[in-house]
C-alpha cells in the first residue's frame, strides 16, 4: 500500500468526512493544493449507468466558460483551402501524409487531433495508435468537421471531453488551482448541467451516485452532488 506524504495525510484531516457545496469545495480544494506547480482540478462524477451496455455510453465534449487553464496543441489533417483556415486558426501542426509519417514514427507532438471528412480515410489507418491515446478525431466530438477554424477555437479555448469508464465514472477536468473558486465552480456547473443534459434513456434510478473534486496532488472533496454552482437543485 502506497504511503502519503505528511502534506497530503494533513490535508485528508482538513477536509474530513464532510460533503460540501460546489463553491465551498473548490475553495477547499485550493487550501490544500500547496505545491509549486499549479495543479489540475478535475470533478469525478459517478454516475448510475452501465457503460457495458451500448445504450448507457456518455462521451461527449463541453466548452469551459472560464477555460481549462491549459495550453492545448492541435495537429490538423487537411489540405488546400481548410489547411489554410486552420493555420489562421492558430493550429500547431497541418499536413496529411506528412503528419500521418509522423504519428507512425511514434512523433505525438499535440494534445488533440482535428480532421476534414476528406482526410479520415487517411486517417482511419491510424485508429489503433490514436485511438487508446484519446487522439482519434471523431466526428461526435466535433473533431472531423470542415470547419476545422471552429474546432481549433473551442479546443485551444477550453473545451474539454468527458467520459464514463467502465465503472461509470466519468473524470473531467475544471481548471487550475490558480483559478478562483468562483470560476472553478462556473466551469463544474458547465460541466454537471452538460452529463445531466446527456443522461442515456436506457439509465435507471439514481443517475448522478456522487461527486468529488481533487487537485492532481491532493485528496478528493466530497460535493454535494444534489446542486449545481447556483445551489439550485438540479433534476434528473
Amino acid at each position: 500500500m502506497a504511503k502519503h506524504s505528511k502534506a497530503y495525510r494533513a490535508a485528508v484531516e482538513k477536509i474530513g468526512d464532510a460533503i460540501y457545496a460546489p463553491l465551498e469545495a473548490f475553495a477547499m480544494v485550493k487550501e490544500v493544493a500547496t505545491t509549486k506547480f499549479d495543479q489540475t482540478i478535475e470533478a469525478h462524477f459517478r454516475l448510475g449507468i452501465d457503460t457495458r451496455q451500448a445504450d448507457q455510453q456518455l462521451r461527449g465534449t463541453v466548452s469551459l466558460p472560464n477555460g481549462s487553464g491549459k495550453t492545448v496543441r492541435v495537429a490538423v489533417f487537411a489540405e488546400g483551402a481548410a489547411a489554410d483556415a486552420a493555420r489562421e486558426a492558430g493550429a500547431d501542426i497541418i499536413g496529411t501524409d506528412e503528419l500521418t509519417a509522423q504519428i507512425q514514427a511514434g512523433e505525438f507532438n499535440f494534445d488533440a487531433a482535428v480532421a476534414t471528412p476528406d482526410q479520415m480515410g487517411k486517417v482511419g489507418r491510424l485508429g489503433k495508435i490514436l485511438g487508446p491515446r484519446g487522439l482519434m478525431p471523431n466526428p461526435k466530438l466535433g473533431t472531423v468537421t470542415p470547419n476545422v477554424a471552429q474546432a481549433i477555437k473551442e479546443l485551444k479555448g477550453g473545451r474539454v471531453e468527458y467520459r464514463a469508464d467502465r465503472y461509470g465514472i466519468a473524470h473531467v477536468i475544471i481548471g487550475k488551482a490558480s483559478f478562483t473558486p468562483e470560476q472553478l465552480a462556473e466551469n463544474y456547473g458547465a460541466v454537471y448541467d452538460e452529463i445531466l443534459r446527456m443522461k442515456p434513456a436506457a439509465a435507471k434510478g439514481k443517475y448522478v451516485k456522487s461527486v468529488s473534486v481533487s487537485g492532481t496532488m491532493t485528496p478528493g472533496v466530497a460535493v454535494d452532488s444534489s446542486v449545481n454552482k447556483n445551489y439550485t437543485v438540479a433534476a434528473e
